[in-house]
């Protein structure tokens, strides 16, 4: 049975945690079909942006499903863990896809906590509905956020409310996580798939060489000095800069019609 649904709409892949019935954990069945639909929208040349959420309005993922934990930490067969998810099942996993450079969009429609809350922060753009809350409670289990969130959420908000946040495993309302700059939007409910599509609309008018250009060049960047940034040579940017896409915007600006993408 399908833990996760995927489905290509056009340029579009939307991936769903679909298990509403424990509010989206994440069991190692889940990780195995994530990697696999990972694998495919970074080969799939059709696909430009996806689009993540959790079945359900209640949760986008509440993390690791801790019953399956326990269960095998009484079998004997769950190891110690730490950070990162190298040798698990779907490795590597979104948090840890590092050169993915097409855009991910999280479509938050309710709990993102733990896990939920990493895959959040791993994403490019976050959209979340007014009820929506995120937190990493790790620490409350004698965990650690050990799938990006320690380091993450201190590089995407400031570090003092960073670490209060990690070491007490407080919540933060959507409203709260907005005004610190983690999510992007916050809408009612019945606005979230319109504000997302908004989002993708948005990325879509947009050449898909220039947006996976745009994300390698700001987070290879992120920890070099300006110089070391300029000097730095960037995968994607060197594939826009002899794209077709190039030479197609320009031109299609000054004929005033609509560009033609062609990803290439």
């Amino acid at each position: 049975m399908s833990k996760v649904s995927y489905e290509k709409r056009g340029n579009v892949a939307h991936v769903t945690l679909d298990r509403p019935e424990v509010l989206n954990a994440m069991d190692l069945a889940t990780h195995e079909q994530l990697a696999e639909i990972w694998d495919d929208f970074e080969a799939d040349e059709s696909l430009w942006v996806a689009v993540l959420t959790g079945a359900g309005d209640r949760s986008f993922s509440v993390g690791q499903d801790l019953k399956e934990l326990v269960a095998r930490t009484e079998a004997g067969t769950a190891a110690p863990s730490t950070f990162g998810s190298r040798g698990k099942p779907g490795w590597p996993r979104l948090t840890e896809r590092f050169a993915l450079a097409k855009p991910v969009i999280a479509r938050v429609n309710g709990y993102a906590l733990g896990g939920g809350c990493e895959l959040a922060l791993a994403c490019d753009i976050v959209v979340a509905a007014d009820h929506a809350a995120f937190a990493l409670p790790e620490a409350r289990l004698g965990l650690v956020a050990g799938a990006g969130g320690v380091f993450r959420l201190t590089r995407q908000i400031p570090y003092r409310t960073a670490l209060g946040l990690l070491m007490t495993g407080r919540q933060l309302p959507a409203t709260r996580a907005y005004e610190l700059g983690l999510v992007n939007d916050v809408v009612p409910l019945a606005e979230l798939d319109d504000c997302v599509n908004g989002w993708v609309e948005d990325i879509l008018r947009c050449a898909p060489l220039a947006v996976r250009a745009v994300k390698e060049a700001a987070q290879t960047s992120s920890t070099l000095s300006l110089q070391q940034a300029f000097a730095t040579r960037y995968t994607w940017e060197e594939r826009r800069m002899w794209s077709e896409d190039a030479e197609e915007g320009p031109r299609a600006f000054t004929e005033k019609r609509p560009p033609r993408w062609q990803g290439r």
